[in-house]
């Protein structure tokens, strides 16, 4: 369906409401009234609140996916510095918003993966979205011989989303930022720094 301005101003004022209170929690009046728009404009645009709900996962998606492409597709930047600058980005973002509302990807996948099918899948298919971008700066590092040759990338992404994911999850609850930084010390002192490392150890012994 094409995006009038309504339709895209519903999504947008959707989007900033469930974010702050959760997909259950947020009332259709609630969301039109901060669009300016009747009810029956809704149901022009959307079948159900759940149909609703999927194009906001698609928003959701494409507004990670541009701040992924922005950062981590900077090839002007080595790659592990851009998970880092990436990782720095969410952070300061998750700071300025009083460390509340997080990942919107990751909280819908909470509420609504035991509820709706439709739901767990679209989420799913973002989640997937945002491991692959990850991967793809594993993969380059690993390219360039910045982590060890013997580092399993795809599995490597998916530890570090979901230690990530589980790291704002804490955020909000400690209403600190500690646990995103904890997070970020493992990947690069341990996880990544050790591959690293054990890279070096082998080229070592291979020019010994």
């Amino acid at each position: 369906m094409a995006r009038t301005p309504s339709r895209q101003t519903i999504i947008e004022e959707g989007a900033r409401i469930v974010h702050a209170r959760g997909f259950r929690a947020a009332g259709l009046k609630e969301i039109l009234d901060a669009a300016g728009v009747p009810k029956g404009s809704f149901y022009f645009h959307f079948k159900s609140k759940e149909d609703f709900g999927l194009a906001l996962v698609d928003h959701f998606q494409s507004l990670i996916e541009s701040a992924g492409e922005k950062l981590l597709g900077d090839q002007g930047t080595p790659p592990l510095e851009r998970l880092a600058r990436f990782m720095d980005a969410y952070e300061n973002m998750f700071e300025k918003m009083g460390f509340s509302r997080g990942c919107p990807i990751g909280n819908l996948m909470q509420e609504m993966s035991d509820v709706s099918e439709a739901f767990r899948e679209r989420v799913a298919r973002a989640y997937e979205g945002m491991h692959a971008a990850i991967q793809a700066v594993l993969d380059e590092a690993k390219g360039l011989g910045q982590v060890a040759g013997h580092l399993d990338t795809e599995e490597t992404a998916w530890f570090i989303l979901d230690s990530w994911e589980g790291a704002i999850m804490h955020m909000k609850l400690a209403k600190s930022t500690r646990p995103l930084r904890i997070c970020r010390r493992m990947v690069f002192e341990r996880i990544l720094a050790g591959a690293d490392a054990h890279a070096r150890k082998r080229g070592g012994k291979r020019h010994g």
